[in-house]
This record gives C-alpha cells, sequence and structure tokens, in this order.
C-alpha cells in the first residue's frame, strides 16, 4: 500500500489559474443543494474569481491556501478578516473546497488549520463559515474544527 502525502500551504500566484478552477468547481457543486441558487448569488466567490483570487492573494487581511496530495493541488480554502461593531475582527472562510476524489484523507483538515492559525495570529476574536443545509457532511466537517451554528439565516423564495 502506498502513502499519501497529504498537506496544505499558502497559494502563490502560480497557483492561482489551478485554485479558480477548483473555485468554478465548488460553486457548480454547491449551487445544487438546498439554499445554493441564492447561496451562489449572494455568498460565493464573485466573477471572475480569477481576479478576486487574485485580489485575496495579494491582500493583508486575507489568505488563501491550496490543500495538496503529492504537491498536486486538489483543494484550496480562503479566509478574510471581518471588523465587527464594536472594532473586533472575524475570520470568515468564504471559500473551502476538495475535489470529491480527494475528500477524507485530511486535506481539508490541513487546510481549516492553516485558515483557524492565520486568523489567531491576527487576532481574531472566532471564525465564520456557511454551510448549507442538509449539507452534513460541511456541517460535520466544521464541528470537528470546533465551529458551531451561531445564526440560522431563515428564506422564502418569491420568485425566480
Amino acid at each position: 500500500m502506498t502513502s499519501i502525502d497529504e498537506g496544505a500551504r499558502r497559494a502563490v500566484e502560480a497557483d492561482i489559474a489551478s485554485v479558480a478552477g477548483l473555485a468554478a468547481q465548488a460553486t457548480a457543486e454547491m449551487s445544487q443543494l438546498r439554499g445554493g441558487t441564492v447561496w451562489s448569488r449572494l455568498e460565493a466567490r464573485p466573477d471572475p474569481q480569477l481576479e478576486s483570487l487574485v485580489r485575496d492573494l495579494r491582500a493583508d487581511d486575507a489568505l488563501v491556501v491550496v490543500g495538496t496530495i503529492d504537491e498536486a493541488i486538489v483543494g484550496y480554502g480562503a479566509i478574510r478578516l471581518v471588523e465587527l461593531h464594536d472594532g473586533s475582527t472575524v475570520g470568515r472562510v468564504g471559500d473551502i473546497y476538495v475535489l470529491p476524489d480527494a475528500r477524507g484523507v485530511g486535506v481539508g483538515e490541513s487546510m481549516m488549520e492553516l485558515l483557524m492559525a492565520w486568523a489567531g495570529q491576527r487576532g481574531c476574536i472566532g471564525v465564520d463559515s456557511l454551510a448549507l443545509p442538509g449539507d452534513r457532511n460541511t456541517k460535520n466537517f466544521f464541528e470537528t474544527h470546533g465551529l458551531v451554528a451561531r445564526a440560522i439565516t431563515v428564506h422564502r423564495k418569491l420568485s425566480k
């Protein structure tokens, strides 16, 4: 049996085209889930994804990471600092995605550890993210990292 070398690292400019492709896959996958249609219009990474990723890569208040297996990029994550009304900050994980065939071996965990450490080093009082309703795997993933529901967004569809 061969061993898998999984890990995560800070993304660099040479990674961005691969990361943009993963972002497009993530949006397509999540758009199919319950709540995904509105999520894709409100919370998903804005188009053009490549430009917004480059902006986050270069920003002081954001971090983009890649998840790897044997040096191949199979996932990505991004966190941004959000200032609260009282001047404190939270880290908002707006993106975290691993290719379906690469899930379950620790890539997501490695990326999440990097994102959480970065937020802690910047004095964040917490880390937020979003899981769509019924997406048990994402909810369970976040809970293993200590993220629990602090609010529930409700929605009523009126028209397309």
